[in-house]
């Protein structure tokens, strides 16, 4: 392209950081002010998208999910940096209002038509939506789902859907309150730079658009959804991805051996550093340990051949082969699920039913349990 030609470029629409209104920003501006409130707005860079490879991408995307232009657009970030705790946002209009004393979110990313394709992730959401229903009494308009086969583009699991949607779940929160957030999708480690991990590195969630928009660091999930439990909140996160151990950042891990021996470590690095909650109680169930790699699984199932994650069948098993069980009995039992390749017998009962015409399995990797407190796990029962 010419300079006359790119200097020809039109003008680019973002919204303003604080208000939300529209402002039209001249081409290559980093920064645009607006007129109403007159905050300075960071103006994102769109990478752009050269060769055929990139346009028959879009073709094949514009034609599973509809062309972009004809679709509502969810309001750009206002910085590529963690939204901090106080910071202003606003929840999409779409998203449940309902404020019962259940609320879950719900995230599964099949990063549909790149190399770290996922296939089982959806199915994870659809099955964990199915277990609380049923299981549990959480309202369906008390869960909220991100998946790539949404239609609503405020529902897709983008890094920024997904921040709004982690503010979502804890909004308004008072005691009485069960919270649930399950993530199915890819996880890493970065480098700490701040002192506050135990081996040194940070755990974090990839978003459907982590390769342009970065990832979300367990320290920023721990500001948004952990610090903020207020007394009597509690928070129960399972998170299906590799290097999941500590992705909540809470103080305590649990040491489990085979043999039921258990201990807990304390992993807060920084005694002044805030990790808990404020007042609640936060519990999460990881696929697998910091270091580890979680897969999925690959279990025939009776209606065709599908796949889901082996940390969230195991889950479910365990659940539903005991209810009324301990935190402790739960993990030894999503253990052994994960050591038997999927064990023989499935899940029982009427929920087993449905599990299995979309559940497929195959793994090996150690579920780990961490929380804001220590408890003894084989005396607190097991509640959503």
């Amino acid at each position: 392209m010419s300079f006359m030609a790119s200097s020809r470029l039109q003008a680019r629409t973002t919204w303003c950081s604080r208000c939300g209104a529209s402002i039209s920003a001249p081409p290559g501006a980093r920064s645009v002010r607006c007129a109403l409130c007159h905050t300075t707005t960071r103006v994102e860079r769109r990478p752009q998208q050269n060769g055929g490879l990139h346009q028959a991408v879009g073709f094949i995307k514009g034609l599973l999910f509809g062309s972009p232009s004809s679709q509502p657009q969810p309001p750009p970030p206002a910085s590529s940096g963690s939204m901090r705790a106080g910071d202003p946002y606003r929840l999409p209009a779409s998203y449940p209002s309902a404020r019962g004393k259940k609320r879950a979110l719900l995230v599964g990313i099949s990063y549909s038509f790149t190399k770290y394709e996922l296939k089982g992730t959806v199915n994870d959401v659809n099955c964990m939506a199915y277990l609380l229903r049923q299981r549990f009494g959480f309202p369906d308009d008390s869960i909220l789902a991100l998946t790539q086969e949404e239609k609503d583009p405020c529902r897709w699991p983008t890094k920024d859907n997904i921040r709004l949607a982690m503010r979502w779940l804890v909004e308004g929160c008072t005691s009485g309150d069960s919270l649930v957030f399950h993530f199915s999708g890819h996880g890493v480690q970065k480098l700490d730079n701040n002192g506050d991990e135990v081996d040194g590195y940070d755990e974090a969630l990839c978003p459907q658009d982590f390769e342009d928009r970065g990832v979300i660091l367990d320290d920023e999930i721990n500001e948004t959804i952990v610090r903020p439990l207020g007394a009597g909140v509690k928070l129960h996160a399972i998170i299906d991805t590799c290097h999941s151990g500590t992705i909540l950042d809470l103080p305590y891990l649990c040491r489990i051996s085979r043999t039921g021996y258990w201990q807990w470590e304390n992993h807060n690095r920084q005694p002044d550093a805030q990790k808990g909650t404020s007042g609640g109680l936060a519990i999460s169930f990881s696929g697998c340990g910091d270091s580890q790699t979680s897969a999925e699984s690959d279990r025939k199932a009776f209606l065709g051949s599908t796949s889901t994650g082996a940390m969230t069948y195991s889950f479910i098993k365990a659940v539903e082969s005991e209810p009324g069980t301990t935190y402790g009995r739960l993990l030894s039992a999503m253990r052994a699920t994960i050591r038997d390749n999927g064990g023989d017998s499935g899940i029982p009962g009427p929920i087993g039913s449905f599990f299995r015409r979309v559940i497929t399995f195959s793994s090996a990797q150690e579920p780990q349990l961490c929380a804001s407190e220590a408890f003894d796990i084989y005396r607190k029962p097991f509640i959503l």
